[in-house]
């Protein structure tokens, strides 16, 4: 048996960018639920470094126009026509809550709300500015 992280940290985080990052904070702690961990404002009023919380799991997201080797690297989904290579999963104890809420805050819903065969409830939307998420009570860490 394979020993689970789910009483450590997580040791794989994900790295965003967004034009608007400190409204991307805001976006995504009032509909996911994230807590701010750490966040260090740039001098032009965008975010130098963020820290976003999730259970035992977190994202680090930056201003799109913080000029660094690493921002060069990384393009918005609308400079590649919508597309994402990656989408993080958000594990929640109540889907249809998060569902709510996200269509309130606007979010495109891409894959509805529904109970998926291998276990658990969950949706996938885009965020304010077109990020791939999906969310749902499927856990890998207990799912049989």
């Amino acid at each position: 048996m394979h020993p689970t992280a789910k009483d450590t940290r997580c040791t794989v985080i994900p790295c965003l960018r967004y034009r608007d990052a400190p409204a991307a904070i805001d976006w995504l702690c009032q509909v996911f639920g994230f807590e701010r961990h750490l966040v260090v404002p740039d001098d032009h009023g965008g975010i130098a470094h963020a820290q976003l919380a999730f259970g035992n799991g977190m994202v680090m997201l930056a201003s799109a126009d913080h000029e660094s080797e690493y921002g060069d690297l990384v393009n918005l989904p609308d400079q590649v026509g919508g597309v994402e290579t990656q989408s993080p999963y958000l594990i929640v104890q109540d889907a249809d809550a998060v569902h709510a809420r996200a269509q309130a805050a606007g979010a495109q819903i891409v894959i509805p709300l529904r109970d998926e065969p291998y276990g658990g409830r969950g949706f996938t939307c885009r965020d304010l500015e077109g990020r791939l998420w999906s969310v749902g009570t499927y856990d890998p860490w207990t799912a049989p």
